[in-house]
């Protein structure tokens, strides 16, 4: 089917589409279009990566904008919201607005109301429905990108649920469904009520196959010779072999470590190939990088990339992997280690893809276990991209030959498994079912329960005795923690309504037992008169479930469990015995979680904090932002109750935010000033933000190092009359006391150049 030929979508689409070359529809996007996608009809596409599964969501989106309506764009993770919205914004072009929202759960986005396209993550659509957002029900077609997520038990519980409120709000909603290859695409369309189009073609030819001795053995049955050279590792040789053919590897390892250490070997196979351009270029990103975060992460992955190299993995703050996607995209990095995280979606095509290992770490399972078929396939399918590559390859690692013929029958051959619904566990449940009664979905047991039959996972289970069962263990344990009432009914149903309390947990997007947690916490310290420290406020957040906390080491726990004695005092409720091994273990990683946050708001170095807990700067600024989050949920909370704790809580909260000592709070609240420029601002006898509006100019540019730009900004931000620099000097002696504190003194958050940068937000949403 030819592009011309399509109808039903907005003027300039089809000139924009031909203007990005595209004469003819692929097979798929061709079914699609049969299927109904352009005409209001559900569709599931389960089709490989880099088949056009993109193009079918614009299709369905534009025609219902056509037709006078508006679309949701859902994903699965931030980082691609914000490609998303990139590429859509192309539509605007042709008159067609795109907005985008990911954070702050507690809004209900009333400004999305006035775009014909929103893009936003599952859990932030999840929040907008429990917030009331009323131009939810106005939408006409909802696109769930990567389906076949709902099958992570994390985050498919919440993208399940989503689509079967959307869907009970707007019967006639159009649903487009985008699915890699699955092994039960058709009953994800059976529940949707869609048309399939289920296809394995690809543009371009993916060839799979495993490496070997000195060969790759292919699918197709065909050998080719690619043999490693004295010392030199198999990955080594593929990535050699992959350059010399002027293409790009993605290698993917089953650790942040071990992506860490490939990057390094690797880009000593690379450096030698790079031109002085892509050198001077790789420079300039390899500076980018430091500007991030002063931590040794950030120094090592700077210096991979100045050799065409680069890891990526979830302990990277959210900057460095964006530098490092859009310089792997330009083909300017040649090679990229990366954990599995990165095959989730993010568009990082490559010429090779290496599965360096199939094996990863579990610990319910007490060790190594191979990956799910599905996992590997979506790895395997980042290899090649129209446009880019003549074909794509994607290579296992065999080391002997029954591991060859392992690999072949275990992932080159097999076919992935089904998508299986996650919901039936109450962790999932909990902050689902307080939701839908908080959000009026269900006034009633039985609507509870008619709500969640129209679930996948009622669909694919004949047993609705065990989804029964674990709604009512969660509606009993809603109403033990005040969070839900149950009245009296004329009929033999059971009403159910949320308190207040509920109302508040539910619109501020907290797990129950999380928000049970604090309020117990809170309580405690307002029973006995006592005023919360920062400490027992992070620790307090650091032991609920929306925490991911910090893994206690071997040798840990000595060092930890001294610790909790010596802060016994400041926790908020009562400490477990030691003798309660698993509780103990808990509150002692939460523990060691709360160190690392009190490190923070002391202003301790970031690279000091990296290397004392082993972890990246991603992980810093993951756990910060969620402290932030749960502190201001626990401010609510407190209010909410009238403790009388939540001046304390606030305090603890900007603190943990900016990374600063209390002195720093007013300075800080200053916009685009930050923990590291409220430091030397401080250290220069400027420290509230009435100083700053009668400061000594000279005073303020020197405390800011000179940069004027950014002082001027500073400064109208303080409310100065006159923030203009020109003709000023910088006071060589505030400059002075800076440089000897930047040298050997304390906060090194953020650098100047991103004061405000985007953090990572409840782990990887």
């Amino acid at each position: 089917m030819e592009t011309a030929e399509l109808e039903r979508v907005p003027p300039g689409f089809v000139e924009y589409l031909q203007a990005q070359g595209i004469e003819e529809l692929y097979p798929p996007q061709a079914e699609a279009v049969e299927a109904g996608v352009t005409t209001g009809e559900n569709v599931v596409a389960s089709v490989p990566t880099a088949s056009g599964k993109t193009l079918i969501a614009q299709l369905g989106m534009l025609s219902a904008i056509d037709r006078g309506g508006r679309a949701l764009y859902i994903v699965p993770l931030r980082a691609l919201a914000s490609e998303k919205k990139a590429e859509f914004e192309a539509f605007e072009d042709f008159g067609v607005s795109v907005g985008v929202s990911t954070g702050n759960y507690e809004a209900s986005g009333e400004w999305l109301a006035e775009k014909d396209i929103v893009v936003a993550t599952s859990e932030k659509v999840d929040s907008l429905v429990r917030n009331g957002a009323g131009w939810i029900e106005d939408i006409d077609c909802v696109v769930s990108d990567e389906v076949h997520l709902i099958d992570d038990a994390s985050r498919g519980p919440t993208l399940e649920v989503t689509l079967a409120k959307l869907r009970q709000l707007n019967p006639n909603l159009q649903t487009v469904a985008l699915s890699a290859t699955v092994g039960n695409a058709d009953e994800i369309a059976d529940w949707l009520d869609a048309e399939l189009v289920d296809s394995t073609w690809r543009p371009i030819d993916l060839k799979k196959g495993v490496h070997f001795g000195n060969a790759l053995h292919l699918d197709d049955g065909t050998q080719r010779e690619l043999p490693t050279r004295k010392s030199e590792k198999q990955s080594a040789a593929i990535v050699r072999d992959t350059l010399e053919d002027g293409g790009s590897s993605l290698v993917f390892v089953n650790s942040r470590r071990n992506a860490e250490v490939a990057a390094r070997r690797l880009s000593d196979v690379v450096e030698p190939s790079l031109s002085p351009e892509e050198r001077e270029q790789l420079e300039s990103v390899a500076a980018e990088i430091r500007d991030v975060s002063d931590t040794e992460t950030s120094d090592d992955l700077a210096a991979a990339v100045e050799r065409g190299g680069a890891f990526h993995h979830a302990g990277l703050a959210a900057e460095h992997r964006s530098l490092v996607e859009d310089a792997f995209r330009d083909r300017l990095l040649k090679v990229v280690s990366a954990t599995p995280t990165l095959a989730a979606g993010v568009n990082t095509p490559s010429r090779r893809v290496i599965v360096r290992d199939w094996r990863r770490y579990d610990g319910t399972a007490g060790g190594m276990q191979p990956l799910d078929v599905l996992e590997v396939h979506q790895m395997m399918g980042r290899a090649g991209r129209p446009g880019r590559d003549p074909y794509g390859e994607a290579v296992l690692l065999a080391s002997n030959h029954d591991e060859l013929d392992e690999l072949f029958d275990r992932y080159v051959y097999a076919e992935p498994e089904p998508v299986r619904s996650k919901l039936a566990a109450e962790p999932a449940l909990r902050t689902h079912v307080l939701a839908t009664i908080a959000s009026g979905f269900a006034r009633s047991r039985d609507a509870l329960l008619g709500f969640l039959s129209e679930t996948l996972h009622a669909s694919q289970t004949d047993d609705a005795d065990q989804l029964e069962a674990v709604a009512d263990s969660v509606i009993e344990y809603l109403e033990r923690n005040e969070f839900i009432e149950r009245g009296e009914s004329a009929s033999e149903d059971v009403e159910l309504s949320a308190t207040g309390l509920g109302h508040t947990v539910s619109r501020l997007y907290l797990d129950p037992m999380s928000a049970a947690e604090i309020v117990d916490g809170l309580r405690d310290a307002a029973e006995n008169d006592r005023t919360p420290t920062p400490m027992g406020l992070y620790h307090l957040v650091a032991r609920t479930p929306d925490m991911y906390e910090l893994y206690l080491k071997s040798g840990d726990r000595e060092e930890y469990t001294e610790l909790a004695y010596e802060r016994e005092s400041e926790f908020l409720g009562a400490m477990p015995s030691e003798f309660e091994d698993v509780r103990f273990e808990d509150w002692l990683a939460a523990l060691k979680t709360a160190d690392m946050l009190e490190d923070w708001a002391e202003e301790v170095d970031e690279d000091r904090i990296t290397e004392r807990f082993g972890i990246g700067p991603g992980d810093v600024r993951g756990k910060v932002d969620t402290a932030e989050w749960l502190l201001n949920a626990a401010e609510q909370l407190a209010a909410d109750l009238d403790l009388g704790v939540s001046p304390a809580i606030r305090e603890a909260r900007k603190r943990v935010a900016d990374g600063i000592k209390e002195e720093l709070l007013e300075l800080a609240g200053v916009r685009n000033v930050g923990r590291k420029r409220a430091r030397r601002l401080f250290d220069a006898g400027i420290e509230t933000r009435a100083d700053l509006r009668e400061a000594d100019k000279s005073v303020v540019l020197g405390a800011l190092r000179g940069r004027r730009k950014t002082a001027e900004t500073i400064l109208e931000n303080a409310g100065r009359r006159d923030p203009t620099l020109e003709d000023v000097t910088a006071d060589q002696d505030a400059r002075a006391a800076v440089e000897r504190s930047d040298d050997g003194g304390s906060g090194a958050g953020e650098d100047d150049a991103s004061a405000d940068a985007d953090q990572a937000s409840l782990g990887d949403f």
